[in-house]
């Protein structure tokens, strides 16, 4: 059984920063492209980063570009979500999301596993 399990969300104020963690299970996060998105309230849920599964390729939404930095260590087959600079815009729930692509997506169909999500929530 696929579980991914997010960590390390909280209330920051602009401009902290805050990393956080996926942890996956049932799966090895060196063979899937991993995403995360999130989801502000009353909006729809939103890419934000990915790394792909074949050569470490990462992507980013334009308006986390130079903020956040996503990464896996295989070791603890765990990947993260390294937010700088974070501003109010910024909050919402954070999911982490696995996929079978070997190229890096920004499309919530091509993720087949998800974990509950985590709040993230910056005050201005």
């Amino acid at each position: 059984q696929v579980q991914l399990a997010e960590s390390g969300g909280g209330l920051v104020q602009a401009g902290d920063s805050l990393r956080l963690s996926c942890a996956a299970s049932g799966l090895t996060v060196s063979t899937y492209s991993m995403g995360w998105f999130r989801q502000a309230p009353g909006k729809e849920r939103e890419f934000v980063a990915a790394i792909s599964r074949s050569d470490g390729n990462t992507y980013y939404t334009d308006s986390v570009k130079g903020r956040f930095t996503i990464s896996r260590d295989n070791a603890k087959n765990t990947v993260y979500l390294q937010m700088n600079s974070l501003k109010p815009e910024d909050t919402a729930v954070y999911y982490c999301a696995a996929s079978a692509f070997y190229s890096v997506s920004r499309w919530q169909t091509d993720y087949a596993y998800w974990g509950q999500g985590t709040q993230v929530t910056v005050s201005s």
